[in-house]
């Protein structure tokens, strides 16, 4: 670009005579500590800006790579999980009904279970987390119960709400 399409090269050009000539006015050790402090800001940008983050990067990529592998691990274990259930045969009608009712006694007064058809809606009051995992888990084994809804709020004393399970066959 030339000077006369840009009307502020006059003024920049006046500025840096002006810082040229109040350099060329200090003295030799002024000089020199304008040097080292200019030195000295350049390495501080330097790091904060390329080094530091670069850095903290590599300190935190191995235990970042340990929880994601962890996390590949249960992901796969999962699938494998999954895989087995679907190959496994069907489970009859009156069975899963018989397990799901039984799975459901160990959660005591806190459920209430309703069978109908291929659906069970189970009816939660302050149950705990660990033992509607276990539920969960013996609902899925045993009767082949998939959960396709579910309406759950936890309090201070667990759990409380509505599951619905698809039963066999109605399973998506």
């Amino acid at each position: 670009m030339s000077s006369s399409s840009n009307p502020s090269a006059p003024a920049l050009r006046q500025a840096w005579q002006q810082l040229r000539g109040h350099w060329q006015a200090l003295g030799a050790r002024e000089r020199q500590l304008l040097q080292l402090a200019g030195a000295a800001l350049a390495l501080l940008l330097l790091w904060s800006l390329l080094l530091a983050p670069a850095l903290r990067v590599l300190r935190q990529a191995p235990a970042q790579l340990a929880q994601l592998d962890g996390q590949l691990q249960q992901m796969q274990a999962l699938a494998l999980e999954a895989r087995e259930l679907r190959a496994l045969p069907p489970v009859p009608p009156a069975q899963a009904r018989q397990a799901l009712e039984a799975a459901s006694a160990h959660l005591g007064s806190a459920a209430r279970l309703n069978i109908s058809g291929d659906r069970a809606v189970l009816s939660l009051s302050g149950v705990s987390s660990e033992a509607l995992q276990t539920w969960l888990g013996e609902v899925r084994s045993a009767a082949r119960a998939r959960p396709v809804e579910a309406s759950l709020q936890r309090g201070p004393a667990g759990y409380s709400g509505t599951l619905v399970l698809a039963l066999g066959s109605g399973a998506p």
